[in-house]
Protein backbone atom coordinates (compact mmCIF):
# COMPACT_ATOMS: atom_id res chain seq x y z
CA UNK A 1 0.00 0.00 0.00
CA UNK A 2 2.43 2.85 -1.32
CA UNK A 3 0.41 5.45 -1.87
CA UNK A 4 0.08 7.79 1.57
CA UNK A 5 -3.69 8.89 1.27
CA UNK A 6 -4.96 5.27 0.79
CA UNK A 7 -2.79 4.37 3.84
CA UNK A 8 -3.81 6.88 5.99
CA UNK A 9 -7.73 5.78 4.77
CA UNK A 10 -6.83 2.22 5.73
CA UNK A 11 -4.86 3.54 9.33
CA UNK A 12 -8.10 5.64 10.10
CA UNK A 13 -10.65 2.94 9.33
CA UNK A 14 -8.99 0.38 11.22
CA UNK A 15 -8.35 2.94 14.14
CA UNK A 16 -12.13 3.33 13.95
CA UNK A 17 -13.08 -0.09 14.35
CA UNK A 18 -10.80 -1.55 16.96
CA UNK A 19 -10.81 0.36 20.98
CA UNK A 20 -6.85 -0.01 20.64
CA UNK A 21 -4.12 -1.40 18.17
CA UNK A 22 -0.79 -2.63 18.72
CA UNK A 23 1.78 -0.75 16.82
CA UNK A 24 2.96 -4.19 15.39
CA UNK A 25 -0.64 -5.03 14.60
CA UNK A 26 -1.25 -1.65 12.61
CA UNK A 27 2.44 -1.69 10.83
CA UNK A 28 1.52 -5.42 9.58
CA UNK A 29 -2.33 -4.82 8.19
CA UNK A 30 -0.81 -1.98 6.22
CA UNK A 31 2.04 -3.46 5.21
CA UNK A 32 4.18 -0.72 6.37
CA UNK A 33 7.11 -0.49 8.85
CA UNK A 34 7.07 1.14 12.49
CA UNK A 35 8.84 4.39 11.48
CA UNK A 36 6.08 4.71 8.25
CA UNK A 37 3.27 4.19 10.39
CA UNK A 38 4.88 6.93 12.79
CA UNK A 39 4.67 9.19 10.06
CA UNK A 40 1.19 8.17 9.35
CA UNK A 41 -0.41 8.66 12.76
CA UNK A 42 1.41 12.37 12.97
CA UNK A 43 -0.40 13.31 9.12
CA UNK A 44 -3.70 12.50 11.00
CA UNK A 45 -3.27 14.37 14.53
CA UNK A 46 -2.32 17.50 11.90
CA UNK A 47 -5.57 16.97 10.62
CA UNK A 48 -7.12 17.27 13.59
CA UNK A 49 -8.11 13.51 14.70
CA UNK A 50 -7.10 12.43 18.43
CA UNK A 51 -4.50 9.67 18.06
CA UNK A 52 -3.25 8.85 21.74
CA UNK A 53 -0.57 6.40 22.12
CA UNK A 54 -0.90 3.82 24.00
CA UNK A 55 2.21 2.48 26.58
CA UNK A 56 3.39 -0.95 26.94
CA UNK A 57 6.05 -3.23 25.77
CA UNK A 58 5.18 -2.84 22.03
CA UNK A 59 3.37 0.01 22.18
CA UNK A 60 -0.19 1.07 20.42
CA UNK A 61 -1.99 3.14 19.13
CA UNK A 62 -6.25 4.28 20.07
CA UNK A 63 -8.78 6.81 18.82
CA UNK A 64 -9.79 9.42 21.46
CA UNK A 65 -13.15 10.27 22.01
CA UNK A 66 -14.17 14.22 22.49
CA UNK A 67 -12.36 16.48 20.01
CA UNK A 68 -14.26 17.98 17.71
CA UNK A 69 -15.13 16.34 14.57
CA UNK A 70 -12.23 16.75 11.73
CA UNK A 71 -12.88 15.73 8.10
CA UNK A 72 -14.97 12.42 7.74
CA UNK A 73 -12.82 9.87 5.81
CA UNK A 74 -14.33 6.88 4.32
CA UNK A 75 -13.49 4.25 2.22
CA UNK A 76 -15.01 2.98 -1.14
CA UNK A 77 -16.36 0.29 0.65
CA UNK A 78 -17.61 2.49 4.01
CA UNK A 79 -18.96 5.24 1.64
CA UNK A 80 -21.15 2.83 -0.54
CA UNK A 81 -22.28 1.14 2.48
CA UNK A 82 -23.70 4.20 4.07
CA UNK A 83 -25.44 5.06 1.10
CA UNK A 84 -27.30 1.89 1.22
CA UNK A 85 -28.18 1.79 4.47
CA UNK A 86 -29.71 5.32 4.28
CA UNK A 87 -31.41 4.50 1.08
CA UNK A 88 -33.40 1.47 2.57
CA UNK A 89 -33.59 3.21 6.44
CA UNK A 90 -37.23 3.77 5.70
CA UNK A 91 -38.07 -0.41 5.67
CA UNK A 92 -36.48 -0.47 9.30
CA UNK A 93 -39.38 0.62 10.93
CA UNK A 94 -37.97 3.83 12.26
CA UNK A 95 -39.65 7.17 12.03
CA UNK A 96 -36.51 8.40 10.32
CA UNK A 97 -38.34 8.70 6.47
CA UNK A 98 -37.53 12.45 5.86
CA UNK A 99 -34.39 12.56 8.08
CA UNK A 100 -32.53 9.41 6.24
CA UNK A 101 -33.85 11.06 2.47
CA UNK A 102 -31.98 14.71 3.35
CA UNK A 103 -28.96 12.30 4.54
CA UNK A 104 -28.21 10.54 1.44
CA UNK A 105 -28.56 13.49 -0.49
CA UNK A 106 -25.81 15.04 1.55
CA UNK A 107 -23.67 12.06 1.34
CA UNK A 108 -24.19 11.45 -2.34
CA UNK A 109 -23.26 15.07 -3.44
CA UNK A 110 -19.38 14.52 -1.60
CA UNK A 111 -19.22 11.22 -3.36
CA UNK A 112 -17.01 11.10 -5.75
CA UNK A 113 -18.68 9.93 -9.82
CA UNK A 114 -17.34 6.44 -9.63
CA UNK A 115 -19.31 5.96 -6.48
CA UNK A 116 -21.91 7.76 -6.99
CA UNK A 117 -22.80 5.65 -9.83
CA UNK A 118 -22.56 2.90 -7.93
CA UNK A 119 -24.98 3.88 -5.37
CA UNK A 120 -27.40 5.89 -8.38
CA UNK A 121 -28.25 1.88 -9.82
CA UNK A 122 -29.45 0.62 -7.04
CA UNK A 123 -33.24 1.94 -6.93
CA UNK A 124 -34.83 1.22 -3.78
CA UNK A 125 -38.49 1.70 -3.16
CA UNK A 126 -39.13 0.88 0.11
CA UNK A 127 -42.62 -0.75 0.89
CA UNK A 128 -44.51 0.59 3.98
CA UNK A 129 -44.52 -1.88 6.81
CA UNK A 130 -45.82 -1.78 10.19
CA UNK A 131 -46.17 1.24 12.49
CA UNK A 132 -43.29 3.29 13.02
CA UNK A 133 -41.12 3.74 16.24
CA UNK A 134 -40.58 7.21 17.19
CA UNK A 135 -36.43 7.83 17.15
CA UNK A 136 -36.58 10.00 20.27
CA UNK A 137 -38.43 6.34 22.28
CA UNK A 138 -35.96 4.47 20.31
CA UNK A 139 -33.21 6.27 21.70
CA UNK A 140 -34.08 6.37 25.03
CA UNK A 141 -34.81 2.87 25.73
CA UNK A 142 -31.49 2.28 23.67
CA UNK A 143 -29.70 4.12 26.36
CA UNK A 144 -31.32 1.96 29.23
CA UNK A 145 -29.93 -0.79 27.39
CA UNK A 146 -26.79 0.21 27.40
CA UNK A 147 -26.29 2.03 30.61
CA UNK A 148 -27.75 -1.21 32.79
CA UNK A 149 -30.61 0.59 33.89
CA UNK A 150 -34.09 -0.17 35.19
CA UNK A 151 -36.68 0.91 32.65
CA UNK A 152 -40.07 1.97 33.25
CA UNK A 153 -42.99 2.63 30.58
CA UNK A 154 -46.76 2.54 29.95
CA UNK A 155 -47.38 -0.37 26.91
CA UNK A 156 -50.30 0.15 24.47
CA UNK A 157 -53.77 1.63 24.47
CA UNK A 158 -54.44 0.80 28.54
CA UNK A 159 -50.91 2.69 29.06
CA UNK A 160 -50.20 -0.68 31.58
CA UNK A 161 -47.21 -0.43 33.66
CA UNK A 162 -43.91 -2.13 33.41
CA UNK A 163 -40.76 -1.87 35.13
CA UNK A 164 -37.99 -4.21 33.74
CA UNK A 165 -34.48 -4.96 33.74
CA UNK A 166 -33.91 -4.11 29.49
CA UNK A 167 -30.84 -6.31 28.13
CA UNK A 168 -31.23 -5.70 24.26
CA UNK A 169 -32.93 -4.06 21.18
CA UNK A 170 -33.93 -6.50 18.22
CA UNK A 171 -34.76 -5.38 14.71
CA UNK A 172 -36.84 -8.31 13.27
CA UNK A 173 -38.96 -8.13 10.38
CA UNK A 174 -39.45 -3.86 10.00
CA UNK A 175 -40.27 -4.04 14.04
CA UNK A 176 -38.32 -3.04 16.77
CA UNK A 177 -38.45 -5.16 20.26
CA UNK A 178 -37.31 -4.83 23.52
CA UNK A 179 -36.05 -7.63 25.08
CA UNK A 180 -35.91 -7.29 29.28
CA UNK A 181 -35.99 -9.46 31.97
CA UNK A 182 -38.92 -9.16 34.22
CA UNK A 183 -38.80 -9.15 38.25
CA UNK A 184 -42.48 -9.18 38.81
CA UNK A 185 -42.86 -12.05 36.60
CA UNK A 186 -39.40 -13.30 37.51
CA UNK A 187 -39.35 -14.36 33.44
CA UNK A 188 -38.13 -12.81 29.82
CA UNK A 189 -40.42 -10.69 28.49
CA UNK A 190 -40.60 -8.85 25.07
CA UNK A 191 -41.98 -5.81 24.04
CA UNK A 192 -43.06 -3.86 20.92
CA UNK A 193 -41.12 -0.46 20.98
CA UNK A 194 -43.63 1.48 19.20
CA UNK A 195 -46.11 0.87 21.96
CA UNK A 196 -43.59 1.83 24.84
CA UNK A 197 -43.86 5.46 26.25
CA UNK A 198 -40.87 5.11 28.17
CA UNK A 199 -41.56 7.12 31.55
CA UNK A 200 -38.36 9.49 33.83
CA UNK A 201 -35.55 7.59 33.77
CA UNK A 202 -34.81 5.49 37.25
CA UNK A 203 -31.62 6.00 37.35
CA UNK A 204 -30.92 2.56 39.08
CA UNK A 205 -28.59 -0.01 38.19
CA UNK A 206 -29.29 -3.47 37.74
CA UNK A 207 -27.11 -6.55 36.78
CA UNK A 208 -26.94 -7.86 33.47
CA UNK A 209 -28.39 -11.57 33.09
CA UNK A 210 -26.86 -14.00 30.45
CA UNK A 211 -29.73 -14.17 27.53
CA UNK A 212 -30.49 -17.62 26.95
CA UNK A 213 -28.60 -19.09 24.36
CA UNK A 214 -25.84 -15.66 24.56
CA UNK A 215 -27.76 -14.45 21.19
CA UNK A 216 -30.90 -11.98 21.94
CA UNK A 217 -31.88 -11.87 18.52
CA UNK A 218 -31.90 -15.73 18.24
CA UNK A 219 -33.83 -15.65 21.62
CA UNK A 220 -36.39 -13.30 20.56
CA UNK A 221 -37.26 -15.15 17.34
CA UNK A 222 -37.32 -18.61 19.20
CA UNK A 223 -40.07 -16.85 21.55
CA UNK A 224 -42.13 -15.94 18.29
CA UNK A 225 -41.64 -19.36 17.48
CA UNK A 226 -43.13 -21.05 20.76
CA UNK A 227 -40.34 -22.20 21.45
CA UNK A 228 -38.01 -21.42 24.66
CA UNK A 229 -34.38 -21.39 23.59
CA UNK A 230 -33.88 -22.92 20.60
CA UNK A 231 -34.49 -21.40 17.41
CA UNK A 232 -36.85 -23.87 16.00
CA UNK A 233 -40.10 -24.61 15.86
CA UNK A 234 -41.14 -26.88 18.71
CA UNK A 235 -42.93 -28.92 16.57
CA UNK A 236 -42.14 -29.84 12.83
CA UNK A 237 -43.66 -32.64 10.34
CA UNK A 238 -43.55 -33.83 7.18
CA UNK A 239 -46.44 -34.44 4.43
CA UNK A 240 -45.94 -35.70 0.59
CA UNK A 241 -47.22 -34.25 -2.34
CA UNK A 242 -46.91 -34.13 -6.40
CA UNK A 243 -44.06 -32.74 -7.73
CA UNK A 244 -46.43 -30.06 -9.31
CA UNK A 245 -48.31 -29.06 -6.34
CA UNK A 246 -44.80 -28.94 -4.88
CA UNK A 247 -43.99 -26.06 -7.30
CA UNK A 248 -46.99 -24.25 -6.86
CA UNK A 249 -46.49 -24.23 -2.99
CA UNK A 250 -42.82 -23.05 -3.07
CA UNK A 251 -43.62 -19.41 -3.68
CA UNK A 252 -45.42 -19.32 -0.31
CA UNK A 253 -43.75 -22.03 2.12
CA UNK A 254 -41.85 -20.06 4.94
CA UNK A 255 -38.05 -19.68 4.67
CA UNK A 256 -37.38 -22.45 6.81
CA UNK A 257 -39.75 -24.84 4.89
CA UNK A 258 -37.36 -27.96 3.41
CA UNK A 259 -39.21 -29.44 -0.27
CA UNK A 260 -36.85 -32.36 -1.37
CA UNK A 261 -37.87 -34.09 -4.55
CA UNK A 262 -38.45 -37.89 -4.03
CA UNK A 263 -39.87 -40.91 -6.59
CA UNK A 264 -42.17 -41.67 -8.94
CA UNK A 265 -42.83 -37.09 -9.18
CA UNK A 266 -43.49 -36.62 -5.46
CA UNK A 267 -42.12 -34.29 -3.14
CA UNK A 268 -41.55 -34.16 0.70
CA UNK A 269 -42.43 -30.96 2.25
CA UNK A 270 -41.35 -30.14 6.11
CA UNK A 271 -41.87 -27.19 8.26
CA UNK A 272 -42.93 -25.99 11.44
CA UNK A 273 -44.99 -24.54 13.52
CA UNK A 274 -45.99 -23.26 17.33
CA UNK A 275 -48.45 -26.45 18.12
CA UNK A 276 -49.20 -29.69 15.89
CA UNK A 277 -52.57 -27.85 15.83
CA UNK A 278 -51.51 -25.20 13.89
CA UNK A 279 -49.36 -27.03 11.58
CA UNK A 280 -51.70 -29.32 10.52
CA UNK A 281 -54.25 -25.99 9.85
CA UNK A 282 -51.05 -24.89 7.46
CA UNK A 283 -51.15 -27.94 5.76
CA UNK A 284 -54.81 -28.00 5.38
CA UNK A 285 -54.60 -24.37 4.28
CA UNK A 286 -51.85 -24.97 1.34
CA UNK A 287 -55.21 -26.32 -0.80
CA UNK A 288 -53.45 -29.15 -2.35
CA UNK A 289 -53.95 -33.30 -1.89
CA UNK A 290 -50.92 -34.38 0.89
CA UNK A 291 -50.53 -37.28 2.81
CA UNK A 292 -48.82 -37.12 6.09
CA UNK A 293 -45.31 -38.90 6.56
CA UNK A 294 -45.09 -38.13 9.85
CA UNK A 295 -44.88 -38.01 13.07
CA UNK A 296 -47.73 -39.37 14.42
CA UNK A 297 -48.87 -36.28 16.94
CA UNK A 298 -49.56 -34.53 13.20
CA UNK A 299 -51.17 -37.70 12.00
CA UNK A 300 -53.70 -37.16 14.86
CA UNK A 301 -53.91 -33.38 14.64
CA UNK A 302 -54.75 -33.83 10.92
CA UNK A 303 -57.23 -36.23 12.01
CA UNK A 304 -58.80 -33.90 14.68
CA UNK A 305 -58.81 -31.29 11.99
CA UNK A 306 -60.75 -33.25 9.74
CA UNK A 307 -63.07 -34.13 12.15
CA UNK A 308 -64.07 -30.44 13.48
CA UNK A 309 -64.23 -29.62 9.69
CA UNK A 310 -66.78 -31.92 8.71
CA UNK A 311 -68.62 -31.29 12.22
CA UNK A 312 -68.74 -27.34 11.16
CA UNK A 313 -69.77 -28.66 7.40
CA UNK A 314 -72.53 -30.65 8.44
CA UNK A 315 -73.84 -27.95 11.06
Amino acid sequence: MADPSSRMLALLSLLQVHREWSGDELAERLVVSPRTLRRDVDRLRELGYRVESVRGPAGGYRLAAGSDLPPLLFDDEQAVAIALALAVAPASGADIAEASVRALATVRQVMPERLRNRVDLVDAVTAPGGPRVDPDVLVAVSEAVRRHEVLRFGYGERDTQHRVEPHAVVARNGRWYLLSWDPEHDDWRTHRVDRMAPRMRTRLAFDPRPVPGGDPAAFVSARFKGSERDDAWPCTGSVVVTAEDAARLAPYLPDDAVVEPLDDGRCRVTRGSWSWEGLAGAFAASTVVFRVEGPEELRRAVAELADRLRAAAAR
